[in-house]
């Protein structure tokens, strides 16, 4: 990215690129600052000429990328998904000839436009694609954190030479001296600067030379050429500043409505070097266009943008008509707000929300009745929000509240707030308002009313860790209070029982979520019941329903993935990731860290990954590595008021003391993680940490206490996992004469839910116990089980405390320590692990690349280093060589 002021010459360098790229396609694209508004205009400009190219993308990025240009009809697309298109469409295009992408005036690209290019410029590894944008410095956006050169200004001696080219004859010193210092090496300065100076000034009046700063001089210098224009030029050129698109064709019949002579307005304006006119219009520099059309009177501008309305054809190019009829507006008219509200529609399908914000602003501020206006004005808070424009949704909130708002609508509003305040501040600023708006809309949309109780939760969930959980149980009471549907639906039954929990008890609602949760299981989800998803997998987790979780999760997932939900993805992922540790299976959940890094570096979500990594990080037994991604967690300011994060790393922390053994600090760690047992979850995974730290100490009233509490809930909820969880709590707080058949109940009732993670620990717990009760010879298979299962899984703490166990049974085991195992994929970098894990499950590269983010020529690049590094010829070797090397 090239940066610097105006003038400096980034557009210069572009041209040298371009000249310079023997053997290369070209494709150059200028951002226009009236086109900021009008979604996916810069992109459209660089992607039109490859239109021939579509047809080989993968379907869903085709079909996003032609949503989003209007090209075909479909739901919004996800801009990720977009980007993932334009990303792979250059890579295909570069296969042929190695492609040149320069972007001018990128600061005046539309946001949307900006962040795409910003994602595919992150991107590019393999590909022969070469990007490069020129914009002002500092002017923020998307493209800020892309490396970057700053143009300087010339040297002395080289502004000194230029300035010598536009000055011929006789140029007093002094005179020079202030040029030159005035305009700091910028080009276009010494090249502008003189043509203000008369021929006295020239030659030695110094005492009128403009001290204004260096951009005020420039402006004022093209301003005055502009004045000397006449008037048909002057129009011409505020026609041509109006319209962004450049096209000759519709100035020409702009300038016929207005009768301007635009041949003879033309050449003017060219002879003063203030523009050219060929196939495109092209200004003497972009301080051209700005002055050209600020220095016009409002009603001169209105004028202009009536004649581009009327230019613009209303079948090519609706959302340019509207905009022009918009800006030529004068007072409140419905038929032009009427337009404009049917442009953000265009541009909400497009995918191009905060297009659809701005257009329904202005709608909103051009609309004569006062509750519609209302109306308008709330959909475009509720777009600003969806866009992340929050200050400015709240402004339009606030304004729809002055006008004659209906009931729903008011609703409507108090749930865009909350939505704001959710986002931008915290759980607990957005909470009162969802529950607010939740009640409202119960009599005026029943199905808005059930999904705003269902978000209302999720944010007292995430508020969470309240004394009492006194914001959960206003929400529930609140749900429990509705009017029920007869027949209730699987959604009516989880909500249900979920508020059933915190107004009467876990016991009282644990039917009814257990019913709700057998119903999505068995009855099949679709991308309706996305939105319900994610509840229904936190309450299988909460109700031990491993089979559940293990369905809905995955199933969650794939719908994520396969309608390009980029917001819900990183939760998906955590979930999927937490059931996957249980499982045992540590290899997936790194995977998905890994997957949730991409996507959290995609959509700025990188909590979610953070999170992620803590669920994995204790296993390892790697204190440093387990606090390093508690203090990610702890320290993020997003984090800072969301109760989860003491639960959750406290967790993570007593898993981490358990595993070393080391009993004092886990239990510490599981008394503050199961502080709140209102929040279920890890809280209550937390207590099972407790209930083993305090009976290891020799602290039986404690580690009773806890145990009691849990197999309370255990029993409540009934399935394998619950009652082989309250077997083993059991088991270890028993005398030993009836501590036996406990584990041995433990063992045969987690033995058939898949939750091997805990399987493999109680057979460790189990053989400690045998162990220390004089019983070395039983011990000892159930000790070799469980090191070779937690081996298998990678726990490596735990595998040690088993290999302790082993050889105080008086048997030695087979060392799986990462130092005794060299292998060949070490050599692999997590990336190129990542790829080979999902290439040996028979992922093609275009689905690779689809997950991780990248293009398929980025996956072949990194396979081809895979191949070397394992030895192999073929994707096909690639499996055998990660199961043959996986310590068994």
């Amino acid at each position: 990215m090239l940066r610097g002021e105006a003038g400096i010459g980034k557009t210069a360098l572009l041209s040298y690129v371009e000249d310079s790229a023997s053997g290369c396609q070209v494709a150059r694209v200028v951002g226009v600052e009236a086109e900021a508004e009008l979604a996916f205009g810069g992109l459209h400009q660089l992607c039109a000429p490859f239109k021939d190219y579509f047809g080989r993308l993968p379907d869903p990025q085709r079909l996003a990328l032609e949503t989003a240009f209007g090209l075909s009809a479909g739901s919004p697309p996800d801009r990720f998904l977009v980007g993932l298109a334009v990303l792979n469409l250059l890579a295909e295009v570069a296969e042929v000839q190695p492609l040149v992408c320069l972007v001018d005036d990128a600061q005046w690209m539309d946001h949307v436009s900006a962040q795409t290019l910003a994602f595919v410029a992150r991107r590019l590894l393999a590909e022969r694609v070469l990007l490069v944008f020129a914009t002002r410095p500092s002017s923020g956006g998307p493209l800020e954190a892309l490396p970057h050169l700053d143009v300087a200004g010339l040297a002395d001696y080289d502004a000194l030479v230029l300035l010598a080219s536009v000055t011929p004859g006789r140029f007093d010193e002094r005179v020079r001296d202030r040029i030159l210092a005035e305009a700091r090496g910028n080009p276009l300065a010494l090249l502008e600067l003189p043509r203000g100076l008369t021929t006295a000034e020239l030659a030695g009046d110094v005492d009128d030379v403009d001290d204004q700063p260096l951009p005020g001089q420039l402006e004022k210098g093209f301003l005055r050429r502009l004045r000397a224009l006449g008037p048909d030029a002057q129009r011409l050129l505020l026609v041509a500043a109006a319209e962004p698109v450049g096209d000759v064709v519709m100035l020409r019949r702009a300038a016929e409505t207005l009768g301007i002579d635009l041949d003879a307005a033309a050449a003017e304006a060219e002879a003063a070097d203030l523009v050219t006119l060929r196939s495109m219009t092209r200004f003497r520099h972009p301080l051209v266009r700005s002055i050209a059309y600020r220095a016009a009177s409002p009603e001169q501008r209105r004028e202009v943008h009536q004649a581009l309305a009327g230019a613009t054809d209303p079948d090519f190019d609706p959302d340019r008509q509207a905009w022009h009829l918009a800006s030529a507006a004068s007072v409140a008219d419905e038929h032009v707000a009427s337009g404009l509200e049917q442009a953000a529609e265009r541009a909400r399908s497009r995918g191009g929300v905060a297009a659809s914000a701005a257009f329904l602003d202005r709608a909103a501020q051009l609309t004569p009745d006062p509750t519609r206006r209302g109306i308008r004005a709330l959909a475009a808070a509720s777009a600003k929000s969806q866009a992340g424009a929050y200050a400015e949704a709240l402004e339009l909130l606030d304004g729809a509240l002055l006008t004659p708002l209906g009931d729903r609508d008011r609703a409507q509003a108090d749930l865009v707030r909350g939505q704001v305040l959710f986002a931008s501040q915290s759980a607990s600023a957005g909470l009162p308002l969802l529950l607010a708006s939740a009640h409202r809309l119960e009599t005026l949309d029943p199905d808005l009313a059930k999904a705003t109780y269902r978000d209302a939760m999720y944010a007292a969930f995430t508020a969470g860790q309240l004394p009492g959980g006194e914001g959960l149980e206003e929400v529930a009471a609140a749900v429990l209070r509705m009017t029920p549907a007869e027949p209730p639906t699987r959604s009516d039954l989880l909500l249900t029982g979920v508020a059933m929990v915190y107004t009467d008890g876990y016991a009282a609602g644990a039917p009814l979520v257990l019913e709700a949760l057998s119903a999505y299981r068995t009855g099949g989800v679709g991308a309706a019941d996305l939105g319900w998803l994610p509840l229904a997998c936190r309450m299988a987790h909460n109700f031990w329903d491993f089979e559940s979780w293990s369905v809905l999760s995955a199933a969650t997932v794939d719908l994520a993935r396969d309608l390009g939900a980029l917001a819900l993805l990183p939760s998906a992922l955590l979930l999927r990731l937490a059931n996957r540790m249980y499982a045992g299976d540590l290899a997936t959940a790194r995977a998905l860290v890994d997957e949730a890094t991409n996507i959290g570096d995609v959509t700025g979500a990188g909590f979610f990954a953070h999170y992620c990594a803590l669920v994995v990080a204790p296993w390892s037994g790697d204190e440093t590595s387990t606090r390093a991604a508690i203090d990610l967690i702890v320290h993020d300011p997003l984090l800072s008021t969301e109760g989860k994060v003491l639960t959750a790393t406290e967790w993570a922390a007593a898993v981490l003391y358990n595993g070393l053994e080391r009993w004092d600090d886990a239990l510490v760690a599981a008394r503050r993680g199961a502080a709140y047992p209102k929040e279920m979850g890890l809280s209550f995974w937390a207590m099972v940490e407790g209930v083993e730290a305090a009976a290891r100490l020799g602290r039986p009233e404690e580690a009773t206490e806890i145990a009691r509490a849990l197999v309370e809930l255990a029993e409540a909820a009934g399935t394998d996992w619950a009652l082989g969880t309250a077997a083993l709590m059991t088991a270890e707080v028993s005398d030993d004469e009836v501590a036996e058949a406990h584990y041995r109940v433990a063992v045969e009732r987690l033995s058939s839910t898949g939750v091997d993670m805990e399987l493999a620990r109680t057979h460790l717990l189990y053989g400690e116990w045998l162990v220390r009760t004089g019983r070395a010879a039983e011990a000892r298979s159930n000790l070799h089980l469980a090191h070779d299962l937690l081996a298998r899984m990678g726990a490596t703490a735990f595998v040690e405390r088993a290999r302790r166990a082993l050889a105080a049974a008086g048997t030695p085991a087979a060392d799986h320590s990462p130092q005794a195992v060299v292998r060949t994929v070490d050599s692999l970098t997590p990336k190129e692990s990542q790829i080979a894990r999902l290439a040996a499950d028979g992922l093609t590269n275009p689905e690779i690349g689809a997950r991780l983010y990248i293009s398929a020529h980025t996956v072949e690049w990194h396979l081809r280093k895979v191949f070397a590094k394992l030895g192999i010829r073929s994707r096909r070797d690639i499996g055998a060589v990660l199961v043959s090397e996986t310590p068994a």
